[in-house]
C-alpha cells in the first residue's frame, strides 16, 4: 500500500510520519484491497483547543473509505481515524461477501 501523507501550513517531523506509517499500514489486515492511503494533516484555528485535524482516504478496490477526525494532537486524531476505517473497511468486506 501506497501511503502519502501531507501536512497543510506546516512541516510533520520524521516520528508523526513514522507513527502515521505505522497505524495507517495495520490497516491492510481488515481488507486486502487497498490500493493506496491519502492522509492530509492541518491545524485548525490555531488559538483554541482540539485545532489538530487529520484526514485518511483510504483508495480500495470498488471504491473508497474516508475518515476525518479533529483533536488536541495528530496522534489522537490518527488513531481515531483508523478506528472508523476499520469499521468501514469491515462492513465493506462483509457486503462484497454478502453478494
Amino acid at each position: 500500500m501506497n501511503i502519502r501523507i501531507q501536512a497543510i501550513h506546516f512541516d510533520a517531523t520524521d516520528q508523526l510520519e513514522a507513527f502515521i506509517q505505522k497505524k495507517v499500514s495495520k490497516l491492510e489486515q481488515y481488507f486486502d484491497g487497498i490500493i493506496s492511503a491519502e492522509v492530509s494533516l492541518k491545524v485548525v484555528k490555531p488559538e483554541s483547543a482540539k485545532n489538530k485535524e487529520a484526514a485518511i482516504r483510504l483508495i480500495i478496490k470498488n471504491g473508497d473509505c474516508f475518515a476525518e477526525k479533529v483533536n488536541d494532537t495528530f496522534e489522537e486524531s490518527i488513531d481515531e481515524c483508523v478506528e472508523a476505517l476499520e469499521k468501514q473497511l469491515v462492513k465493506f468486506k462483509e457486503k462484497i461477501r454478502a453478494k
